[in-house]
């Protein structure tokens, strides 16, 4: 079934047709079934007007396969690839192009499900309570055994006659949201099959993003940084929203937290995006005392728009006194918090300069600091 537009997408294509690893969602499906053993004919359903350009856009086949064109209502593409079936096939599978990851052990059960029932669905439990909802006051209406709860799956199978009965109850204008649905007005038990988790179905970009990232290579990158403040009294010094001296601290437009701001600096330049003078310039009265934790959740921001996200973080402070040792857990913390990381993912060392220049003597503070992003959805365009 390759014939929807999939609007909840928001593709510029259809998604059936968009790419995964070098081939599209329709191209991936078709190849599961065309390799499994059991399977002796394909048909594949397109939108009107998509038919004459099947065998391109199902890729190559080593089964017969017959392209239809798909109707108004999914029952009714449906029906369509019924009537392009040989006259000798007598059990049908009916399976959504948009997902991709069919395997074959599923098929296997689906078809030993007709066997028996006549009808089957692959379908996962719901791990979580169920609530069905008042619509009208928006209010729990009932609280449903979630044992009772399956989440249905394709290829959903069926003898053909069985699925025959269920196409023509859906001509007639019978509701249904999948062939199993119509199969059950019609009056055929259908005997559910374990599903696979990973038989993902791609609905939402989050979706795509998470099938990107099964078959595309991660590409990560290492950026550093580096801030440096003079101390001056009046001040207080924060690092990570942790205090340490409450009126001696960093000369600065910000808040001065070396910490963050290292950070900041590695983790744009980990993806090519600027610096934290380009993102916050001190000439802007908008950055006046903003924390240093507020300016990193705004730069992991960015870094989200471009794609990336932050594998882990090692940052250096030096300065000479206070000691950083009994504050370092605290910081680590604050820092996985807005990094959206486990905290063992998240290196805070300190050390002093020996007593060697600014820093050595006390009157300024630095840190430095690397880290890794990876790509969301394989590499970076």
């Amino acid at each position: 079934m390759a014939a929807g537009r999939g609007d909840r997408l928001g593709a510029e294509k259809p998604k059936q047709f968009i790419e995964l690893g070098g081939r599209t969602l329709l191209q991936r499906s078709v190849a599961a079934f065309d390799q499994h053993p059991a399977i002796v004919h394909l048909v594949v359903v397109l939108a009107p007007g998509l038919v004459a350009d099947g065998p391109s856009l199902a890729g190559p086949v080593t089964r017969p396969c017959t392209f239809a064109e798909g109707g108004a209502r999914r029952q009714d593409s449906v029906a369509n690839g019924m009537a392009a079936m040989p006259a000798d096939v007598d059990v049908v599978l009916v399976h959504d192009a948009a997902r991709p990851f069919i395997d074959p052990a599923l098929i296997d059960r689906v078809l030993e499900g007709v066997s028996t029932y006549g009808a089957a669905v692959p379908a996962i439990p719901v791990r979580d309570t169920v609530k069905r909802m008042d619509l009208e006051r928006k209010t729990v209406a009932a609280t449903i055994p979630r044992e009772e709860i399956w989440l249905a799956q394709t290829p959903q199978g069926f003898r053909r006659e069985v699925l025959a009965q269920a196409v023509a109850l859906g001509q007639q204008n019978a509701v249904a949201t999948d062939e199993a649905m119509l199969a059950e007005q019609a009056g055929h038990s259908v005997a559910i099959v374990t599903g696979d988790e990973g038989n993902m179905k791609i609905t939402t970009p989050a979706d795509l993003a998470a099938a990107k990232n099964r078959v595309e290579p991660s590409v990560s990158r290492v950026g550093t940084g580096y801030d440096l403040h003079r101390l001056a009294d009046g001040r207080p010094l924060v690092l990570a929203g942790v205090t340490l001296l409450p009126d001696r601290g960093p000369v600065s437009h910000s808040d001065g937290d070396v910490v963050c701001h290292a950070l900041i600096d590695a983790i744009l330049g980990a993806a090519a995006a600027g610096d934290i003078g380009r993102h916050f310039p001190n000439t802007d009265p908008a950055w006046k005392d903003a924390g240093g934790l507020d300016l990193l959740e705004k730069a992991i921001g960015v870094l989200d728009g471009l794609g990336w996200t932050v594998s882990n973080v090692d940052v250096t402070v030096i300065l000479e006194a206070p000691k950083l040792t009994p504050s370092v857990l605290d910081i680590r913390k604050n820092l996985a918090r807005v990094l959206d990381l486990p905290v063992e993912a998240v290196s805070v060392k300190a050390k002093t300069n020996e007593g060697v220049d600014a820093l050595g003597r006390g009157e300024a503070i630095a840190a430095h600091a690397v880290a890794m992003v990876a790509s969301v959805s394989g590499p970076a365009k």
